[in-house]
């Protein structure tokens, strides 16, 4: 208990430490939201990477995928790391940058309202950030909970209240720098965290073949799916639901390009160079973290207590409980502690990037201008500030009632913010950097199919007699995740034949909006290639 408490109490330390020693950068909105957009490409890449992964994948995620798909479920890592975080990059980082930039947007609600011509819009997007964040930031605690039990003895209270208070503390006292400097801590120590278990974890199985062969050998009929009675379908290729798997795969793939808070890592690249050393530096870091930890609970069913237990369609004590009914085998004190500390630092590099998100697109976005219409630059960060503790305090409140109650309500709406945010914002904002026929009314009819959508799918579940599902969504459909995906893939469709046939914006202010691509600038030859 000595060695795990130190080491809390050391991450605890540094990270208010770089909080502190960064006030004095957090001195104005630009650079407390966006640090100035100065932002090197290590700390960038770092801050993208641990916004992206908490410990939701690494407890949550990676024990139910693992335990349903199989090995398949490293397929998941793999997209996260070449489509989240590669291709995410390449495609938005450089359009991102300069377009927000030009038109002075600090959050994605304000891209929307200036892009578009619409404070309506810019509204509406904030309302459902402001929605669908507040939920999506409780969930990060339910990795933690199961975790502290059973590696400190610490009530889940406790430990909610702890992880509050440490991110309020860094956060409002160093704003994004702070941030994106503890994201790279916390980053390697996740690192270095995730590859440790892996390898104490299956050389407790006798190493990876050995794993393997045990998987192998699971029946996996009780995992539902049409392949799921084919022999040894817990280590194919596919795993025994490619359906559902590719749900899964679009949803926290693709996902990623429209949620605000990992968007905003775009707005601060500080050079072109940052743009490819950024996107290697996320993609290793997404293998590593995202293709280790569904590796890891991949063989979740190999460290049941008994065959019978492996066979199950879920665990007795539920999904959350695969990975740490893993670490429980693990007896030394010192991996334990690492352990405690890489979940709770991936937790807080999420955590302290959501609040971020939602405190200042509630300030800019909906009281600046509308609620308080005249607002100096001190009392906007004074706003943030304590709305980021706002936020803490209600997502705490959320996580822990919901902890000690049989209420399963907010936990569905957890599981639908992620597939409401990226649904919604994904289509409007990719064909807002690149094409200007895109209209005002299609992002509106986007908005409003993917959270109608999503809503839907949790209301009916949870509300509705059980034959009205079945009747007014289709079986694909019925999960929350796949549902969120559909949305995205059909926003991609949605947006444009919507602004084909609805009335073109103006094209004098569509152009100013595009101004910023067409600037010359100048640049050395050997990063661009000229004629002679």
């Amino acid at each position: 208990m000595y060695v795990k408490l130190s080491l809390l109490w050391i991450f605890f330390i540094v990270t208010i430490f770089v909080g502190l020693y960064f006030r004095k950068r957090a001195s104005s909105v630009n650079d407390f939201v966006l640090a100035g957009r100065e932002v090197g490409p290590w700390l960038s890449a770092f801050s993208y990477g641990a916004t992206y992964f908490s410990a939701v994948v690494f407890v949550g995620f990676a024990g139910q995928f693992g335990w349903r798909f199989g090995t398949s479920a490293i397929w998941i890592g793999l997209f996260n790391a070449f489509v989240g975080s590669l291709m995410a990059w390449f495609v938005l980082g450089r359009r991102t940058r300069i377009m927000t930039n030009h038109l002075g947007s600090a959050t994605m609600p304000q891209f929307f309202g200036t892009r578009y011509l619409s404070n309506a819009l810019k509204i509406g997007a904030s309302a459902i950030v402001f929605i669908f964040l507040i939920p999506y930031t409780a969930s990060l605690y339910n990795g933690l909970g199961r975790l502290f039990e059973m590696a400190l003895g610490i009530p889940f209270e406790y430990c909610i209240i702890a992880m509050g208070v440490l991110t309020a503390i860094f956060v409002v006292a160093g704003g994004y720098f702070a941030t994106a400097v503890n994201d790279f801590i916390q980053g390697s120590i996740t690192i270095v965290g995730v590859i440790a278990v892996i390898i104490i974890a299956l050389g407790s199985q006798g190493g990876f073949v050995e794993a393997t062969t045990a998987l192998a050998q699971i029946d996996g009929t009780a995992a539902g799916g049409p392949f799921a009675e084919n022999p040894g379908v817990f280590t194919s290729l596919l795993g025994p639901n490619p359906i559902d798997l590719l749900g899964v795969v679009i949803l926290t793939s693709l996902g990623a390009w429209g949620l605000p808070q990992m968007v905003a890592r775009f707005y601060s690249i500080k050079s072109e160079k940052m743009i490819s050393k950024g996107a290697v530096v996320s993609t290793v870091f997404a293998i590593i973290i995202a293709g280790g930890s569904y590796f890891l609970g991949s063989f979740g069913r190999v460290f049941a207590e008994t065959p019978e237990a492996a066979m199950l369609a879920r665990p007795e004590r539920g999904f959350d409980s695969i990975i740490p009914g893993i670490l429980e085998r693990f007896d030394s004190d010192l991996m334990m502690g690492l352990i405690v500390v890489l979940v709770f630092a991936a937790s807080i590099s999420t955590l302290s990037s959501l609040v971020m998100a939602s405190a200042s697109t509630l300030t800019l976005d909906f009281l600046k201008g509308h609620i308080i219409k005249k607002m100096s630059d001190k009392k906007q960060l004074i706003i943030i500030r304590s709305l980021i503790v706002v936020f803490i305090v209600i997502s705490s409140f959320i996580a822990i009632s919901q902890f000690n109650s049989s209420v399963n309500f907010i936990a569905q709406l957890m599981a639908i913010s992620w597939g409401a945010l990226a649904g919604a914002f994904l289509a409007p904002f990719l064909y807002g950097l690149y094409w200007k026929r895109t209209t005002k009314i299609a992002v509106w009819v986007n908005f409003i199919f993917s959270t109608v959508l999503m809503l839907s799918n949790v209301l009916l579940r949870e509300f509705s007699p059980t034959d009205l599902l079945p009747k007014l969504l289709p079986e694909v459909l019925w999960s929350p995740i796949n549902a969120g995906a559909f949305c995205m893939l059909a926003g991609l469709i949605i947006v444009p034949v919507v602004s084909l046939i609805t009335k073109p914006p103006s094209k004098e202010a569509v152009d100013n909006c595009f101004a910023g691509y067409e600037k010359t600038v100048t640049v050395k030859a050997s990063d661009a290639l000229v004629d002679g």
